[in-house]
């Protein structure tokens, strides 16, 4: 997770909010020059034009919406597991023999304090070392699970600490695929775009035809679904830290492992 600027945030705001209050200005200003020029104007057929568009878009945002909230609680349950599967990987380094043992723990702890250093620290220069050490401590617990095995295949206790260490492994992918890599994909933002757009030109045009600007209701549309886009990127952004995950199992863990030493 990367430092954000606080323009960079802004924009995620100001964006989605010029988005929509661009359009409805437009949409109304055409509106009222088509009443002023044609004179009285039907809004029955818009009216349905207007509801449709915007059911559409209602749509889009909650099937966006739902990928980056699934992407949230996995993120968060991957947490969780390796949490989990630290604990286990440590318990269970002590079924096998030194100086294994006591290498397993202590890179066991060290690779705890590097997910620890992220609550408070999230620049790219302590991303990348985080990223660096922990595949490196990793690699090192598989060269152990590995010399293990060449000892004894059958022994049930090498079985269950190669076992959590190669869970480990799977988990610390997952987690850095789904927190660097996996964004909402470009084609579907450029569709969320212009239904948008179109919606919200509909919309003012409907507003223009009435023979009333409304200016101030446009503003409030557009803070409330800018809202809604905003909180959608920033689900999808984890580096902004603006939907920040629980660290109080990490750091729990953490305190525990320590007090072992």
């Amino acid at each position: 997770m990367i430092n954000v600027s606080f323009f960079e945030i802004l924009g995620m705001f100001i964006i989605p909010f010029c988005s929509i209050l661009i359009p409805i200005l437009v949409g109304q200003y055409y509106g009222l020059f088509v009443k002023n020029k044609s004179g009285k104007v039907s809004d029955s057929p818009v009216g349905s034009v207007v509801g449709a568009a915007l059911g559409l878009l209602a749509f889009m945002l909650a099937f966006t919406f739902q990928i980056v909230d699934n992407r949230y609680n996995s993120r968060k349950e991957l947490l969780l597991d390796e949490v989990t599967e630290i604990r286990t990987t440590y318990l269970q380094s002590g079924l096998i023999p030194e100086p294994y043992r006591s290498s397993s723990r202590k890179f066991l702890i060290e690779y705890t304090d590097l997910r620890a250093t992220l609550v408070n620290d999230t620049s790219i220069e302590n991303v990348q070392r985080l990223k660096i050490r922990s595949q490196s401590i990793l690699d090192s617990l598989w060269d152990y699970s590995e010399a293990l095995a060449a000892q004894d295949r059958s022994s049930e206790a090498y079985s269950l600490y190669i076992t959590s260490v190669n869970s480990l492994f799977d988990t610390y992918n997952k987690r850095v695929t789904l927190t660097f890599e996996y964004r909402i994909p470009v084609a579907i933002l450029w569709v969320l775009f212009i239904i948008s757009w179109f919606s919200m030109l509909l919309l003012g045009y409907q507003f223009g035809i009435t023979g009333k600007k409304n200016n101030r209701l446009a503003v409030f549309i557009s803070i409330i679904f800018a809202s809604v886009m905003f909180l959608i990127l920033a689900l999808d952004r984890p580096e902004t830290r603006i939907m920040k995950l629980n660290q109080t199992p990490v750091l729990t863990l953490q305190k525990q492992l320590h007090s072992k030493k």
